[in-house]
């Protein structure tokens, strides 16, 4: 196989790892902003009891201000994240050459903000969020080179 053929195969595996990743962070931003939606929905006293049983019942001890505020917060935060990743993903799909540095710099963003929480949560799970971005974020920065340079 010579050069040319191996640089097409191995163009032909990273597209394709791009293209699996970018639809996945389509399903998971509309999931989010339809998750987001019915959280609005969730009534007040519905959303207290599902606090109190995955928490402790003293985490729930002043349910009016936390939970109510905590509903708003989260249910914005995954609408406007869920919106955004379906408006990038979108132009990414349809290959807009404009789409691939707004979408670095909004991971950028929220790999900052993931970075920020992990160290008030030491959560894994960040960790892992966070890796996943970076993979993103580079296979888009691969993309992005080639259509610049007319190989995608």
């Amino acid at each position: 196989m010579s050069s040319h053929q191996s640089t097409s195969v191995e163009r032909k595996i990273e597209h394709t790892f791009f293209l699996i990743s970018v639809w996945s962070k389509g399903v998971a931003g509309l999931l989010e902003t339809i998750g987001g939606m019915l959280l609005l929905l969730i009534p007040h006293t519905r959303l207290n009891a599902l606090v109190v049983v995955l928490t402790a019942p003293e985490l729930a001890e002043d349910p009016t201000d936390r939970v109510a505020t905590t509903k708003l917060f989260a249910s914005g935060y995954l609408i406007v994240h869920g919106i955004i990743k379906v408006f990038l993903v979108a132009g990414l799909l349809r290959r807009r050459l404009w789409s691939y540095p707004v979408s670095l710099w909004f991971l950028a963003g929220f790999i900052a903000y993931q970075a920020y929480r992990f160290y008030f949560t030491h959560s894994f799970w960040m960790v892992l969020l966070t890796i996943v971005d970076l993979i993103v974020a580079f296979l888009i920065w691969r993309e992005y080179q080639a259509r610049k340079q007319g190989f995608a």
